[in-house]
């Protein structure tokens, strides 16, 4: 997934969605939100679709079974939107 880890101490914790936005919350206490529109597959999922993650690595990434997505933290924090997504 990566090839330079993060601290061992920071890793993603929860998930959730408002209209707009996909947010993560970090171990460290820190919360991240994404435009959703940088990744497609979730930004056409269900709400239920969407609120069924799980979390990969010891929560270096997220995964979402019912649309096949798989994002990590690093692309996360470095703004990296997946292809297709809306810069």
């Amino acid at each position: 997934m990566r090839t330079v880890p993060l601290s061992d101490e920071i890793a993603i914790r929860t998930v959730w969605f408002d209209d707009h936005t996909l947010f993560v919350g970090l171990s460290d206490g820190r919360t991240v939100g994404t435009p959703i529109t940088w990744y497609p597959r979730l930004a056409d999922a269900t709400s239920s679709e969407r609120q069924n993650w799980r979390l990969i690595a010891e929560g270096e990434g997220v995964h979402w079974p019912d649309v096949d997505e798989d994002l990590s933290l690093e692309g996360m924090l470095a703004g990296r939107a997946a292809p297709g997504g809306q810069k």
